[in-house]
C-alpha cells in the first residue's frame, strides 16, 4: 500500500494551508504489493484478533500506546481494555511479537471472514460479450484479444462467450461442436427479456472451464460473424427494415447477463468479470443513446463550454446492479464514431473495471492490453475505509469506486489490481489545529479484500473438480501513518510532493469540468497566479503594498525545486483535451477516456501522461541528458536521438543531423531499447511505439508533445515562446492584483 501525500509536512493550522495555496491530502494505491518506499507489509494470519477502538473502530497499530491492561486509539485517542488474551499476545518479547507490534503497515489474514464467502464459488468467472454490429476488422481484433485473455487465465477458471446485436446469443462450448441459442431483444424492452437467460441455456452450460474447454471456446470464436454478413439477405427477403443489422442491443445485454450471474441468495461467484466489446453506441431497447449531431446540437445549445452530459441514468443504475452481483465490467470501445462514453463510463467506473477506447483495428494494442490485464495480480470485493485523527477530515475522495450507501468515507471496489490509485482531500475540522500540546496527525486506511489461491493440480484428488483448484483468502490490509506538522510556509514548500499535486488537481479538473469547462479553466490558472503571489511574498521578492517591478515577480520558483514543475504541469493539463472550449478536432469521447484513465493513475505515471519525459542519447548505448524542457529548442543540442515517454505514447525521434552510420531503429540489443522494453513492461497499458527519423518523417506526433512551443489556444508557435507567454501573463495578473 502506498501512500503519497502532496504535503510530507501538514500545515499546523487553516490559515497557513490557506496561505501556501496547495492542495492537501494523499494518493492511495491500496494494493501495491509495497509503500511508497519499497517496503512491503509485515503479514500475518491472525487479523481476526486485531483490537479495534470501540469509539472510532480504528485498528490497533504500533503507533498506539499501549499499557499492561489498555491501549490507547492513535486516531481518535479513546481509551480501550485489553483483554486479558490480547494482553498476553502483546507482551513484548521482541521475538514473537505479532505482525502489527513489528510495523505500522500490516496485511493479515482474515480466518473468520473465510467461512462467510464460502457461499460463493471460488473459481474466477470471466464472460466476453461482444457486439456483432460491426465489421470482420473488430470482430478478428475482438477473437485476437481473447485468444490473448485464455493464454493469461489460469487454468480452471471458467468463461462464457455472449453476443448482442438485435437479439442475444449464448454459447454452450462444453460439447463435441458448439452451439448457440438466441433470443430476440423486444424493440421496447425495458431491460427484461420474455425468457430468463437461466431457462434459455443453464448457468452450468454457459459457463465452460477453460482448462478443458480452451479448444472448443477458440473454435465457437471463429464462427462468430458479424451481422451484417448473414442476416442482412435474410432481413431483406422478409422485407424487414435494412438497418436491422445495425442495431446494438447493449443496455439489455448487460442488464441480464448481470443477473444471470448473480443469485437472489446473494452472489453466485466470488468473482465475476465482464469483458463488453462495443464498435458503436447502443441504439436499440433500454440504454440506448441517441449520438445523431441534432442530439448533440440540441445538448450543447449556445454554451460551447459545456460538456456534454449522460443521456441516461440506466447505466448508473446497472452499475449499482453489478456492484451488488459482484460483478466487474471492463468496456472496450474500439471505434472512431461517437459512442457517448460519457453515459456508459458508469458502467465500468463504479463496478471497478476499467474502460479503453481504441479509435482504429490497425494499430489498436487490445490484445497486449487484455493479457496486461489478467495477467497482474488483483484483488477484489475490495472494501477500503481511510480514518483521519480528530483536528482534520476528508474534504473529497477520487478514483473508481463504488460509496457506500449508508456510511460515509467507506468505499467498495470490486476489482483492485496493483496500478489503481484513489485520493483523497483535507481540510481542517472547524476552529481545529495542529498544536504542540495536540496529538501529531494520524492516518489510517484500511483496505479488506479477497484473492483467489491457486492450490495447483488437484486432478489426483478424490472427487477433485476444476473448481478446487482454488480457494479464497479474506484479507486485511491496515497501514497506519504519524505526519510532522510545521508552522513554517517554507517547511510546507520544502516538503511538497508535485506529483501528488498534479493528481489531486486533476481530479479537480476532472470534476469541475463536467460542469463548465471555461469556469474549469479559469479556476485553474486563478490557482497558480494565487500559489506564485503567496509564494513571492514568502520569500519577499514583492511585498503586499506593491512597488515592486513586475518583472521581479518570480514565476519559475527558484528558491524551491519542489514547486518549479507546477507551472508546467498546469499549462499542460490547460492545453490537454480535458479542458479543451469547443474543440471540433477532439472526439467527446476521447475526453472522457481520459478523464477515466486519469483519474486511475498513480502520481508518477499521470505526471508522465501530463508532462512527458524527454531523454536525449548520444548513440543508442549512451544516455545523454534527461530535459525539463519541451520545446523545439532542445533539439538544437548535439545529441542524435531523442526519447519521449508520454506514457501512452513512446516516441523515439532521429535528428535531421544524425549521422547516417547510426543505424535506424535503434537495434534490439542496445540500451535504448532495453530501456523501451522496460517502459513497456512496467506500464499498465501497452504504450504505442513510433519511430520518428526528421530528416524523411512525418513530425506531427511529436509536434504535438511539445507543449511549451504552443499557446492555449492550440496553436503552434517557434521556439518556446508559448509557454514564456503564458508566464509573461501570470508575471502580469500577479502583478495587477498587487501581490
Amino acid at each position: 500500500m502506498a501512500v503519497r501525500a502532496s504535503l510530507g509536512c501538514f500545515p499546523s493550522d487553516p490559515t497557513l494551508h490557506a496561505s501556501c495555496g496547495m492542495p492537501w491530502g494523499v494518493a492511495v494505491t491500496p494494493f501495491s504489493a509495497a509503500d511508497e518506499r519499497g517496503s512491503p507489509p509485515a503479514t500475518g494470519d491472525e487479523g481476526h484478533l486485531l483490537p479495534r477502538c470501540q469509539s472510532c473502530f480504528a485498528y490497533f497499530s504500533l503507533l498506539c500506546p499501549l499499557d499492561r491492561w489498555s491501549w490507547t486509539c492513535a486516531v481518535c485517542g479513546g481509551e480501550n481494555d485489553m483483554p486479558a488474551d490480547a494482553a498476553a499476545r502483546y507482551a513484548r518479547d521482541g521475538v514473537h511479537d505479532p505482525p502489527e507490534m513489528r510495523s505500522a503497515f500490516v496485511d493479515l489474514l482474515l480466518q473468520g471472514e473465510e467461512g462467510e464467502a464460502a457461499a460463493a464459488a471460488p473459481t474466477p468467472v470471466y464472460v466476453a460479450a461482444i457486439d456483432l454490429s460491426s465489421s470482420e476488422e473488430f470482430l478478428e481484433l475482438v477473437k485476437s484479444a481473447l485468444q490473448a485473455a485464455l493464454e493469461a487465465l489460469s487454468p480452471g477458471s471458467l468463461f462464457g462467450l455472449l453476443t448482442f446485436s438485435s437479439k442475444i446469443g449464448l454459447y454452450d462450448v462444453q460439447g463435441p461442436i458448439p452451439i448457440v441459442k438466441n433470443v430476440f431483444i423486444p424493440p421496447d424492452s425495458d431491460g427484461a427479456l420474455p425468457i430468463d437467460l437461466e431457462d434459455i441455456m443453464p448457468l452450468c452450460s454457459f459457463l465452460a472451464p477453460i482448462d478443458s474447454c480452451k479448444d472448443r471456446i477458440t473454435e465457437a470464436l471463429e464462427t462468430i460473424k458479424p451481422v451484417a454478413s448473414w442476416d442482412v439477405a435474410a432481413n431483406a427477403a422478409e422485407g424487414q427494415d435494412h438497418v436491422l443489422h445495425h442495431t446494438r442491443g447493449f443496455g439489455v445485454a448487460l442488464d441480464v447477463l448481470v443477473n444471470y450471474l448473480g443469485s437472489e441468495y446473494g452472489n453466485a461467484f466470488e468473482l465475476a468479470r465482464i469483458f463488453a466489446f462495443l464498435s458503436g453506441p447502443p441504439n436499440y431497447g433500454a440504454g440506448q443513446l441517441d449520438t445523431s449531431e441534432e442530439q448533440n446540437a440540441g445538448k450543447a445549445g449556445d454554451a460551447d463550454h459545456i460538456l456534454l452530459q449522460e443521456q441516461t441514468s440506466f447505466y448508473k443504475n446497472l452499475a449499482t446492479s453489478a456492484v451488488q452481483a459482484g460483478v466487474c465490467v471492463d468496456l472496450f470501445a474500439i471505434t472512431n464514431e461517437y459512442t457517448d462514453l460519457t453515459s456508459l463510463k458508469a458502467l465500468s467506473v463504479e463496478s471497478g473495471g476499467s474502460l479503453f477506447l481504441y479509435s482504429s483495428t490497425d494499430e489498436s494494442t487490445l490484445p497486449q492490453d487484455m493479457y496486461k490485464m489478467l495477467s497482474r495480480p488483483y484483488a477484489f470485493g475490495c472494501v477500503m475505509r481511510l480514518r483521519t485523527s480528530s483536528q482534520f477530515k476528508i474534504a473529497d475522495s477520487y478514483g473508481h469506486f463504488f460509496p457506500d450507501p449508508q456510511y460515509m468515507h467507506v468505499q467498495h471496489i470490486n476489482c483492485c489490481d496493483s496500478f489503481a490509485t484513489y485520493s483523497y482531500d483535507f481540510e481542517f475540522e472547524k476552529d481545529s489545529q495542529f498544536s504542540r500540546k495536540s496529538s501529531p496527525p494520524i492516518l489510517q486506511i484500511a483496505f479488506k479484500y479477497t484473492v483467489l489461491v491457486h492450490n495447483g493440480d488437484t486432478s489426483d484428488a478424490p472427487n477433485s473438480g476444476s473448481r478446487s483448484k482454488y480457494s479464497l483468502e479474506r484479507r486485511l490490509r491496515v497501514r497506519t501513518i504519524q505526519y510532522n506538522t510545521t508552522a513554517n510556509i517554507w517547511d510546507l514548500y520544502d516538503f511538497v510532493d508535485p506529483d501528488v499535486v498534479l493528481t489531486i488537481l486533476v481530479h479537480q479538473v476532472i470534476l469541475s469540468s463536467l460542469s463548465d469547462v471555461l469556469e474549469t479553466r479559469l479556476w485553474l490558472e486563478d490557482w497558480l497566479v494565487a500559489v506564485i503571489a503567496q509564494y513571492n511574498k514568502a520569500y519577499k521578492n514583492v511585498t503586499s503594498g506593491g512597488g515592486t517591478g513586475m518583472y521581479d515577480i518570480d514565476v519559475n520558483f527558484s528558491h524551491c525545486s519542489q514547486l518549479q514543475p507546477l507551472s508546467r504541469f498546469v499549462f499542460a493539463v490547460l492545453l490537454s483535451p480535458l479542458l479543451q472550449v469547443s474543440s471540433e478536432h477532439i472526439n467527446p469521447d476521447y475526453v472522457t477516456y481520459l478523464q477515466c484513465l486519469f483519474s486511475a493513475l498513480e502520481p508518477a505515471s499521470l505526471r508522465q501522461a501530463i508532462w512527458p519525459t524527454l531523454i536525449s542519447y548520444s548513440s543508442p548505448d549512451v544516455e545523454a541528458e534527461v530535459h525539463q524542457s519541451l520545446g523545439r529548442t532542445v533539439f538544437t543540442s548535439e545529441s542524435p536521438i531523442f526519447l519521449l515517454d508520454a506514457y501512452k505514447d513512446l516516441l523515439v525521434y532521429y535528428s535531421p543531423t544524425a549521422s547516417s552510420e547510426i543505424p535506424f531503429p535503434p537495434p534490439r540489443d542496445c540500451l535504448l531499447r532495453s530501456t523501451i522494453d522496460r517502459l513497456k513492461q512496467e506500464r499498465n497499458i501497452t504504450p504505442k511505439l513510433m519511430f520518428i527519423h526528421g530528416a524523411r518523417d512525418d513530425t506531427t506526433e511529436l509536434e504535438t508533445y511539445l507543449v511549451e512551443d504552443q499557446t492555449l489556444d492550440g496553436s503552434r508557435l517557434p521556439g518556446s515562446t508559448g509557454f514564456s507567454s503564458f508566464l509573461d501573463e501570470v508575471r502580469s495578473k500577479v502583478s495587477e492584483h498587487g501581490i
